[in-house]
């Protein structure tokens, strides 16, 4: 009888209780903070179209791959009825593919004036590769869109191990699929010893639904909604508050930690490396 070889030693399969990976978003959670590179473009497209669209409607569906987003955008009753009046019926598929070919050169013209770095991002993912873990990313941009961004990041000095973009596979977020495809070019066996960080709610139930452990980044992020320049202007008791509300978002859709950004996960890493030691499992 043929034996066949295992893939990889053993011991592979035995680290469940130590971390292997963390996983990252792009927009709002590494670089462009606030998110607001796809604002403008979204707000701008149904413009082009003869529907109004609010930044804080354009921002609700943010974490979806952009193709879902439009469409979700597209259900909304204030764009539906719109649509409706201009073009005598509700937005069907082909109208949203329309919209996608027209959107995706938009937020690739507009990614490079929101590409600077998340204070502190650069040096949190080198003090993730010191611990030995492997750094993924998966994102709500399409492959197009993630050409210019990655170049960027990476002049910048950001190189995640792998990259999974919405449109890669049969659908994205909140699905776990683009998580399974990083544990699949990381050699990741163990779900529960991965780490997925988003400014999303859909980015955090990813990382839920494929079975990692998930942290939240409020203030940084799409929750918040606001530039760097427009968060360090309002005062104390006004970040406060705001603060609430984006964590309370984030925890509302299952985030096992929140912080304010990345700059922070250093203790919540070795938090949950002790969880992990002790055991416990993702839950």
């Amino acid at each position: 009888m043929t034996r066949i070889a295992p893939l990889a030693s053993p011991a592979v399969y035995t680290q469940a209780d130590r971390l292997s990976a963390v996983v990252f978003d792009w927009a709002g959670t590494i670089l462009d903070f606030g998110s607001c590179a796809p604002m403008g473009a979204f707000v701008r497209l149904f413009e082009q179209f003869g529907i109004t669209l609010s930044i804080a409607q354009a921002r609700g569906p943010m974490g979806l791959a952009k193709w879902d987003h439009i469409r979700a955008l597209g259900s909304l009753p204030e764009v539906t009825a719109q649509w409706q009046a201009k073009y005598g019926r509700p937005v069907t598929d082909a109208d949203v593919d329309r919209l996608y070919d027209v959107f995706t050169p938009l937020n690739a013209a507009v990614v490079p004036d929101f590409a600077d770095f998340i204070p502190g991002a650069l040096e949190a993912v080198a003090a993730i590769r010191a611990r030995g873990l492997k750094v993924g990313s998966t994102t709500g941009y399409n492959r197009a869109i993630m050409e210019v961004v990655a170049a960027i990041a990476a002049k910048g000095g950001y190189v995640p191990d792998n990259l999974v973009c919405a449109g890669d596979l049969a659908t994205g977020r909140p699905s776990p699929l683009m998580m399974w495809r990083c544990f699949a070019e990381l050699g990741i066996c163990h779900p529960a010893t991965v780490v997925k960080v988003d400014d999303t709610e859909f980015g955090i139930q990813e990382g839920l639904n494929a079975g990692t452990w998930t942290v939240g980044v409020s203030v940084s992020g799409n929750a918040m909604g606001l530039s760097l320049a427009e968060w360090q202007a309002l005062t104390p008791d006004e970040q406060a508050a705001r603060r609430a509300t984006a964590e309370a978002k984030l925890r509302g859709a299952g985030a096992h930690y929140v912080v304010d950004s990345v700059a922070e996960l250093g203790p919540v890493l070795d938090s949950i490396a002790a969880r992990l030691a002790a055991g416990e499992l993702v839950h």
